[in-house]
């Protein structure tokens, strides 16, 4: 009998472990090639907790709405409606093999997502107790630690005059997470960056970032869902709002198309772009209704004269660390409510979304002619409709939003299975420059929906189970001034991607990516404001192969050039190697890099993921001349116990300094390390 229960929770552990390295390499995978345009700073947790929960419990395709088959990022809306469009003619799935057989199922997706779904029967809430919940509950605690070893200049000032940070260098946070057999649901998000102020007269109530929610799955059959706390609101193409991270162009080109999910959950650690109070999503027959109201606090610069009230800046950055940080924590509050309103009928589906949002103060625009058409007063009202329709092999979508003394923003595309082998999308974007909103993410190649108009093209082609190709092109025009470009101006952004995969094995990747905007071309003989354009290169190679069931090894070199009409030439490129070792029968996973860059200039930066603790995000940016490593541990202790480390390393051989205003550090060297920990019982 002991030696069934040893040789069963052997049996666990392995395939715990195996499923856990799997979810890191479908992460990257995703982290990859939705966005080249991710930030050092953007927190994908949202999206890997989610692949994390999955690979846990497993989707039931026989259960699985649009709304589940949405947080498998992996799939496109068009394979989405194929599937439940397979599932309704031919009856419940008897086996995940069955995908094979659906339209637009390559063996890669099947790949990407079957470690994700299963096929298994669910409980209902109607079996809930409170003995129940005490014993069938799981639960999730991870706390990280880390800091950046050197002293940086805001550390060290002692003069109470001058800008400093009034914290320590450490960084901590903390999730907890529990489960009810995916009815009742509670998170707590708990972060304090460097420099902010932790348990002291400046931050009495330790750390600086609180976030938590609770959650109820199918209440009744016409309550599906009530979320009480922190939650996202993703409707259409997003043009009214879309809380939470979104990607845009890259090489999935599928991602162009936004899958709205409606009301979220909100798990991630970013400070900002999210709603706090309380939603519920309710079915009426055919339609699905999403009542939401929320009161949160902004940081931002909010001026009293006499009884009336300006606002004339919001940060965003989640960071309270320094004395004008600090004075502007939680002094502007932001009251949005509304709601959305979905019919959906077989392949079609239309909504409605509306949002009021208001503050305690008059927002002020700025003074520059690019600000002429920025959001000015209180409140702002913004209504939209949006839609998706399923014919045969094409994918129609879209969206138009109006904003209250405004303008108009439009987006719709189709996307097309035109062979077994190829597809194709199509996406026409227009965003007036008096379009106004505050949660508004879309398809677009500036970082805010207005000014815009784009057309986006986009092909992939399977020659064989092995070989991909992926090709897009955008063509965009901004009708008004921008930041350094005072003038209407215009572009184009072209990637091509030849991707070749063994089987489980390796991948030779191949990329191109060619981009031409424009910027002021400010001449010292001249008197005007001429416009130049800005022209950026990247070629790209990658080697990936699996030696052995222990060791992987992974090649990278890329190439930029960036040239400015009549100003400046540069270039940069990187060149590293990944090693990735698995021990200990999994139990021990070390994977390291050693980098080599050199960049002739900040415009001709290179961005590069790198492997991390889990669910930390590592985006950083190479530019100089140095080299670059780090170095990950994971140790599964037991099946419920993990801990992760990680030391990084930057070594410039072109400089003497490090960083800037208060972050610089005397020296050539700038490094890290972190520690996590995580329980689950």
């Amino acid at each position: 009998m002991i030696f069934r229960k040893l040789v069963y929770c052997f049996v666990l552990l392995s395939v715990s472990l195996r499923c856990l390295a799997q979810q890191e390499e479908v992460e990257e995978l995703l982290i990859e090639q939705l966005n080249e345009e991710l930030g050092e700073n953007d927190d994908l947790s949202e999206f890997t907790e989610k692949l994390n929960y999955y690979m846990r419990h497993p989707l039931d395709l026989n259960k699985a709405d649009r709304a589940d088959l949405n947080d498998l990022v992996f799939l496109s809306p068009q394979q989405i409606e194929n599937l439940i469009e397979h599932r309704n003619i031919s009856g419940n799935f008897i086996s995940i093999r069955e995908l094979q057989g659906i339209s637009g199922f390559d063996l890669q997706t099947i790949q990407r997502i079957q470690q994700f779904v299963t096929i298994r029967e669910v409980t209902s809430l109607n079996d809930f107790s409170f003995h129940r919940l005490v014993d069938a509950s799981e639960h999730m605690l991870m706390m990280r630690y880390g800091r950046v070893i050197e002293s940086q200049a805001g550390y060290l000032i002692q003069d109470s005059s001058r800008s400093r940070y009034f914290g320590n260098p450490d960084r901590y946070a903390v999730r907890y997470r529990m489960n009810f057999e995916n009815k009742i649901r509670v998170a707590l998000n708990m972060e304090k960056d460097a420099g902010e102020p932790f348990f002291n007269e400046k931050q009495k109530y330790g750390f600086d970032f609180y976030s938590g929610h609770i959650v109820v799955n199918d209440i009744s059959r016409n309550i599906k869902q009530v979320v009480v706390g922190d939650y996202g609101l993703q409707f259409g193409q997003g043009l009214v709002t879309w809380n939470g991270l979104s990607f845009g162009k890259g090489a999935w080109i599928g991602s162009a198309a936004r899958q709205g999910m409606g009301l979220k959950p909100y798990s991630s650690m970013n400070e900002n772009n999210f709603q706090r109070g309380i939603s519920a999503k309710l079915v009426v027959n055919d339609f699905e209704i999403t009542p939401f109201v929320s009161y949160n606090s902004l940081s931002g610069n909010l001026i009293e004269n006499g009884s009336d009230k300006f606002i004339t800046t919001i940060n965003y950055s989640g960071l309270h660390r320094t004395p004008t940080e600090l004075a502007y924590r939680d002094a502007i509050k932001q009251f949005v409510s509304g709601m959305n309103v979905t019919y959906r009928f077989k392949r079609f589906k239309a909504g409605v979304t509306y949002m009021h949002t208001s503050f305690n103060g008059q927002v002020t625009a700025g003074n520059n002619l690019r600000e002429q058409f920025d959001f000015e007063g209180q409140s702002l009202d913004q209504i939209g409709v949006h839609y998706h329709y399923t014919y045969r092999n094409m994918y129609m979508y879209g969206e138009t939003a109006y904003s209250a003394g405004g303008g108009f923003a439009a987006n719709n595309g189709v996307i097309a299975s035109l062979h077994p082998k190829v597809s194709a999308i199509v996406n026409y974007r227009n965003y007036q420059r008096n379009y106004h909103h505050f949660f508004a993410q879309s398809l677009s190649e500036a970082s805010q929906v207005g000014n815009e108009k784009g057309l986006y093209g986009g092909i992939i082609y399977h020659p064989s189970r092995t070989l991909e190709w992926v090709n897009y092109a955008d063509v965009f025009r901004f009708p008004w001034f921008r930041f350094r470009v005072d003038g209407p101006s215009g572009g184009t952004d072209f990637l091509s991607q030849v991707t070749y995969n063994w089987y489980k094995k390796g991948k030779v990747l191949l990329r191109y990516r060619h981009r031409i905007k424009q910027e002021n071309l400010n001449l010292s003989d001249r008197n005007e404001n001429l416009l130049a354009d800005v022209i950026r290169n990247q070629i790209r190679s990658e080697f990936q192969y699996k030696l052995n069931q222990i060791w992987t090894v992974r090649t990278r070199g890329e190439l930029t050039l960036f040239e400015k009409e009549k100003d400046e030439k540069s270039a940069g490129w990187i060149a590293y190697q990944d090693i990735f070792w698995k021990g200990w029968n999994n139990r021990l996973n070390i994977n390291t890099r050693l980098a080599y860059f050199h960049t002739g200039s900040y415009n001709s930066r290179i961005y590069a993921y790198e492997n991390d603790v889990l669910h930390a995000s590592s985006f950083p940016m190479y530019y100089g001349k140095g080299i670059r490593t780090y170095l990950n541990l994971r140790w599964r202790m037991t099946k419920d116990l993990d801990i992760w480390g990680r030391y990084a390393v930057t070594k410039y051989t072109d400089q003497e300094t490090v960083g800037s205003g208060l972050d610089l550090i005397e020296g050539n060297q700038k490094s890290d390390f972190k520690i996590q920990v995580r329980w689950q019982w």
